[in-house]
């Protein structure tokens, strides 16, 4: 049953996202279990209409819509073929429901996010990504799917179609994904060795550790000159590993960050000190384990709020890039006091319209801050941002950015393509927020309400 609520108690019809620095009004808001009744409302919605779930998106994508649907009932599992290892699942369920079942099964997916408390159809729309030598994007995935589109009507797209590559990061603004059918493998066991590592010691060698290990991760300190290295390689689950976990106060780490940053706020040249203090606490350690990619690798909670950016640059780029903009963040004349870590991955080449890693290798790049509350007036976003657009860097579809059509039309090579494909697969803008509006530079139709600029 669709339950249905025209709101008008201002505090209980403004939708506000998980670090509640987007918050948007709106009159109707539905809750579907039902692929039939997520349709009805696509389709019977006159305005415009936006889906949301973990609210956890940095981008302003997920509300500012008079009409809100939330995806977080909507989490079943609908079938799972144990001779092709594929699981079909409604959009809505979280990547912990997913890889919880799908790994008792035997199964994994071999490249997961940071986090598990996303839903599945927010994390392959924003391209949501793993890292390693073979890391990629959550959606390379996604054999078949079933979508909503803006009449209402139910398409379904398989795999080698061309509205597959232009659907995998589309942002909700194609049709929204209602059932997803997934490419498992067999799970494996990694056996995990982290330490740090002088800049200039991972700076070049990574290519070499990404080539012989099968998870490289970089946890950068801006003001250390160290990242925190961690590799991984898959054994037999029953190969015995000396775990060492580091010592017992390194599971504090957050509560003191958030603890030394929120003091940076008001005295932002603080945040080199916090750096180095936090480094020598947390990242100076050797740590030793193994376990499964999900187990070993991805954070199961956030203890606090963040709000993040990220970008990614073409691994050939990426050594002019990190240079320019360690020594932009070391310098303390641009007032860009990052917190730590920053962090690095790694991700194959793949064909999605929109992807970071359409048509080449790429690295990405974190930008975080604790303090969410702050973040219009941290520094460090701008300063990031700048270096990677003046490389051809492209931004996380999820996270914080400020660049918008003009910009991104010289960096995604399918911009154009994916802006007319949206144009004529919702000529009324229907999926269209204010925010994607301005992102698309879609201008205000009276007749329609949105047209294509």
């Amino acid at each position: 049953m669709v339950m249905q609520n025209k709101l008008k108690n201002q505090k209980e019809s403004t939708w506000v996202s998980w670090n509640e620095n987007v918050q948007h009004n709106y009159s109707y808001h539905y809750t579907v279990k039902k692929e039939n009744e997520l349709a009805r409302i696509i389709g019977s919605t006159s305005g415009k209409v936006r889906v949301y779930g973990s609210k956890q998106s940095s981008a302003d994508i997920a509300a500012g819509t008079d009409s809100l649907i939330d995806m977080r009932s909507y989490d079943q599992i609908l079938s799972i073929d144990d001779e092709q290892k594929q699981i079909t699942v409604q959009s809505g369920i979280t990547l912990k429901t997913l890889i919880t079942t799908i790994q008792k099964r035997g199964w994994s997916i071999p490249c997961l996010p940071d986090i598990d408390t996303v839903t599945l159809g927010g994390a392959l729309s924003t391209g949501t990504h793993g890292t390693g030598r073979d890391g990629k994007l959550l959606s390379e995935y996604m054999t078949s799917c079933r979508m909503v589109m803006a009449d209402g009507s139910i398409r379904e797209v398989k795999e080698g179609e061309t509205l597959m590559d232009a659907a995998r990061v589309s942002l909700g603004l194609l049709g929204i994904f209602s059932e997803i059918t997934l490419q498992c493998q067999p799970v494996y066991t990694l056996h995990l060795k982290e330490q740090p590592m002088h800049d200039n010691q991972w700076l070049k060698q990574y290519d070499d550790l990404l080539e012989n290990n099968d998870f490289t991760r970089i946890l950068w300190m801006p003001h250390t000159d160290h990242g925190y290295v961690i590799l991984g390689n898959k054994i037999d689950s029953d190969t015995p590993v000396k775990e060492n976990k580091g010592p017992d106060y390194l599971k504090h780490r957050r509560a003191v960050s958030r603890m030394l940053y929120k003091y940076t706020t008001k005295f932002p040249f603080l945040t080199t000190i916090a750096n180095k203090i936090i480094y020598k606490l947390f990242f100076t350690s050797k740590k030793e384990s193994k376990g499964t990619l999900y187990d070993a690798t991805v954070t199961k909670s956030r203890s606090g709020t963040l709000e993040l950016a990220e970008w990614t640059i073409a691994k050939s780029r990426f050594n002019a890039c990190f240079t320019e903009l360690k020594a932009a963040l070391d310098n303390s004349n641009n007032a860009a006091y990052v917190h730590i870590p920053m962090d690095i991955r790694f991700v194959k080449q793949d064909d999605s319209w929109l992807s970071y890693a359409y048509g080449e290798d790429c690295v990405t790049v974190g930008c975080v801050t604790r303090d969410a509350a702050n973040a219009d007036h941290y520094k460090a976003f701008e300063v990031v941002e700048e270096i990677f657009l003046k490389h051809g860097g492209r931004p996380h579809w999820g996270k914080r950015f400020n660049a918008k059509d003009a910009a991104l039309s010289r960096i995604y090579p399918k911009w154009e393509d994916f802006k007319n494909l949206r144009a004529e697969l919702d000529p009324e803008g229907k999926f269209l927020n204010p925010y994607l509006m301005e992102l698309l530079n879609v201008k205000k139709n009276a007749k329609t309400g949105s047209r294509a600029a």
